[in-house]
């Protein structure tokens, strides 16, 4: 493992009072250059030429949008900024994969994570710093909600890294460094909903960083009311942080399921807009032993999930100090999936990336966010 500290070892001064432009949609930097003074007529063609300078070339300096006149780069600097959020530290995994701490405005701290493969090289974002879900069996969950990210702090994640992997300039029809994105980082998406759709829509905006809505998958744990929304404003793949076979079990792991139940839950996935087999749901199942890991789950699972396309992504458990949980035995873990292929569900073990560095699935957190549960709290919560 290698930790590469950012050459600013200590909270670099954002520039003051200055609006972000990154995260900006469209009509909202046409609205912001408008009140700057750039004539309406003019205002569409200049959100196109900083479009591509800020999401195809990588510029974080006005001075460098050598089309535009300087003058109006002048003016833009001195109203705007395009600073990115520090990289406090930047761990690498023997496997390759990357964790980076990012500090964000407020001096709170998130997490992300490059996991780079032989046929694609997948992010997983943050949407919030901390969460709210409070998941027994995810490190996150042990960490309070700070506050939402903005979606220029969401975007701003995929820049980053295209920063730190060298990732600029037409790279429309080669091969990716970056290919996939994940909203599985910190956070529960769906509960910061406008600004993860309007960071996935720059995601997708053929103009700018151009990543297909096939190419992104959003996670959530089930908060019901948003799913449809999700799938017609947003329009990206769908994963389901699943875990349980009952409500008994899922209550525990999953809280949120004591507001909306697995039948819920299940209610909404079939009527999905973008439900079909060419877009399946993932199921999301941490595998924990002697928890949710026996026969009759798997049994139980493939019955509840009938009829909805779908596959199931079997996730070791990934521990973490303090942590009440151990994983399965890997020939539990095979066997269950027997048991689902069996009934015609792919179910792929997911192969843990960055246990070293604390970048796998569920061990995500910011270590300066104080607020910590000891494990006598951590146990008394899952109900162990």
């Amino acid at each position: 493992m290698t930790v590469t500290p950012d050459h600013i070892t200590v909270p670099r001064e954002q520039t003051a009072g200055l609006p972000q432009l990154v995260g900006l949609t469209r009509e909202g930097m046409r609205e912001a250059l408008i009140e700057i003074g750039t004539p309406e007529k003019q205002a569409k063609m200049r959100v196109g030429q900083i479009w591509q300078w800020v999401y195809q070339k990588g510029v974080t300096d006005f001075s460098e949008m050598t089309n535009l006149a300087k003058g109006f780069r002048e003016t833009l600097a001195e109203n705007f900024t395009l600073e990115r959020p520090e990289i406090v530290t930047k761990q690498v995994s023997e496997d390759g994969t990357r964790k980076y701490l990012l500090r964000i405005a407020g001096g709170h701290e998130v997490e992300a994570v490059y996991i780079p493969e032989s046929n694609r090289g997948t992010l997983c974002v943050s949407s919030q710093v901390g969460c709210t879900l409070n998941c027994t069996f995810c490190h996150t969950g042990t960490q309070k909600l700070v506050r939402n990210l903005t979606a220029g702090e969401i975007v701003s994640q995929i820049l980053i890294v295209r920063d730190d992997l060298g990732e600029w300039g037409n790279v429309i029809n080669e091969k990716r460094m970056l290919s996939n994105v994940v909203l599985m980082g910190m956070g529960e998406p769906l509960y910061n909903f406008e600004n993860v759709r309007d960071a996935m829509k720059i995601v997708m905006d053929n103009e700018g960083i151009s990543l297909s809505r096939r190419r992104i998958t959003l996670s959530t744990s089930g908060v019901v009311p948003e799913i449809a929304r999700a799938g017609e404003e947003i329009g990206c793949l769908l994963a389901i942080s699943f875990h349980a076979t009952t409500d008994a079990v899922r209550d525990k792991l999953v809280p949120i399921n004591k507001k909306w139940n697995i039948e819920a839950l299940l209610d909404s996935l079939r009527a999905y807009p973008r439900l079909s087999n060419s877009e399946r749901i993932t199921f999301e199942y941490v595998m924990l032993k002697g928890v949710n890991d026996s026969d009759e789950d798997a049994r139980r699972l493939v019955k509840l999930i009938s009829g909805i396309p779908a596959k199931i992504n079997l996730i070791p458990f990934n521990p973490w100090p303090g942590s009440p949980y151990e994983r399965s035995d890997w020939n539990r873990i095979e066997a269950f999936g027997d048991i689902v292929n069996a009934a015609g569900y792919a179910s792929p073990i997911r192969r843990p990336r960055g246990e070293d560095i604390m970048a796998a699935c569920g061990q995500l957190k910011s270590e300066t966010e104080r607020a910590r549960k000891s494990r006598k709290q951590i146990e008394a919560d899952a109900g162990i």
